[in-house]
């Protein structure tokens, strides 16, 4: 009986083993579909984004230095740039629908090399081969760097997809990994806002990490709410489950603090150090997110996540590369310098500036609040000469000192 029940069972089992065996590379081949769809449209998203800021910068500077009365918004320059940037952005956007999160946030380093390439092409400056090889050698070298870094983050990216239902995103949310990744980072949020707003710790260290810890849950919320709508948009409805519309809040206020932080540390250092550090911060802080809440990295063999590890660190090193060369800007100053005036004398004596400070109006060597000021810091009036009026033989003084009284 068991030698006859055999071929029997034997093709009774043999579809399901042969299902089984299919539905696998399927499966992969479609993680791998949806993860460069995913990566393409991250590309696409970051490379217009980055024109269209140049654009835009590029409309500043041209009525910068014509006499065109018009305001920038009044251009069809800037107005094209903020075109192509909405429709970077909604690329950008798109792509968290389809690829993991730990994916699609490193490759916002195609910006950075959109950047840098768009600089060198388009500098208004002449030079040699070998003046350019010297100068931009950083840079090149960064870039293919970063072109390296990101081939090996689409090659090796986590392959973890799953359908972002509102069932799904609340069970992460009260998982129990993201619980005590959340209660971490909002510890150290806080004793970071603490040092930056008690102790007047600006260092760009501190800002950008605050920049960064906001954008991991930004980062989170975004793909929550691109996959809802993507799952939405597929026929199964989620834009009615509460989940959708909190992961909304949430993003959208996360997004406004984070601009906030950013905006400020833009006042105190350069933006080549802030591209650099803020890209090297915020993009650990959201795979760490991804990784926790999304589980991104869960079922991936250590082959993978080692290459992966890999490429992020090669892209930091391009990014670095590519900042370091970058220009600093001279600082502006809005008054002139007495010291560097010929044949003035130093009037920094007694440590009372004589310049007007930044934060006062732009008005070249005028003091603020005069009256406050000793009587040896007020501004002298011209000598004016006098006629001679008094008796022959009397000579009179050559000039006199007008002397102002506050009455008058």
């Amino acid at each position: 009986m068991e030698g006859g029940n055999s071929p029997s069972l034997q093709l009774q089992q043999l579809p399901l083993a042969t299902a089984a065996v299919s539905v696998q590379p399927h499966t992969d081949s479609f993680s791998y579909k949806e993860n460069l769809i995913g990566a393409l449209l991250a590309i696409f998203g970051h490379l217009v984004s980055s024109i269209a800021l140049n654009l835009q910068k590029y409309s500043h500077i041209r009525l910068a230095g014509s006499k065109d009365p018009r305001a920038y918004f009044r251009t069809k320059t800037w107005w094209s740039g903020l075109l192509l940037l909405l429709l970077g952005e909604l690329g950008v956007f798109s792509s968290y629908a389809f690829a993991p999160l730990s994916l699609i946030v490193p490759l916002s380093a195609v910006s950075i090399v959109a950047s840098a390439i768009i600089g060198i092409i388009f500098i208004k400056e002449k030079w040699k081969p070998k003046e350019f090889l010297r100068r931009y050698v950083l840079s090149l070298v960064g870039c293919g760097l970063a072109v390296v870094g990101t081939y090996l983050l689409v090659t090796f990216g986590p392959n973890s997809h799953e359908k972002m239902t509102a069932e799904n995103i609340t069970r992460h949310l009260v998982s129990w990994p993201f619980l005590l990744y959340m209660l971490v980072e909002i510890i150290a949020f806080c004793l970071l806002l603490y040092f930056y707003k008690e102790r007047n710790a600006n260092y760009i260290v501190i800002i950008l990490l605050l920049v960064a810890l906001l954008g991991s849950m930004t980062v989170v919320t975004v793909k929550a709410v691109a996959g809802m709508v993507l799952v939405s948009i597929q026929g199964t409805l989620q834009l009615d489950s509460p989940i959708f519309y909190i992961m909304l809040v949430c993003m959208a206020a996360t997004a406004i603090y984070q601009a906030t932080f950013l905006a400020q540390a833009s006042q105190l250092y350069d933006s080549a150090q802030i591209s650099s550090i803020g890209y090297i911060l915020s993009t650990t802080a959201a795979i760490s997110a991804g990784a926790t809440f999304y589980l991104d990295f869960m079922g991936e063999d250590v082959l993978h996540i080692c290459m992966f590890a890999l490429g992020c660190l090669i892209a930091f090193l391009g990014v670095f590369l590519i900042t370091r060369n970058r220009k600093k800007p001279v600082p502006f100053e809005p008054y002139i310098s007495m010291d560097a005036m010929p044949g003035m004398q130093n009037m920094h004596d007694k440590g009372v500036a004589v310049q007007p400070d930044l934060k006062a109006s732009f008005s070249y060597g005028a003091l603020e609040n005069n009256d406050s000021m000793p009587e040896i810091y007020s501004p002298a009036t011209l000598p004016i000469v006098q006629e001679q009026h008094g008796p022959r033989g009397v000579s009179a003084p050559p000039y006199r000192v007008l002397e102002h009284s506050k009455k008058e």
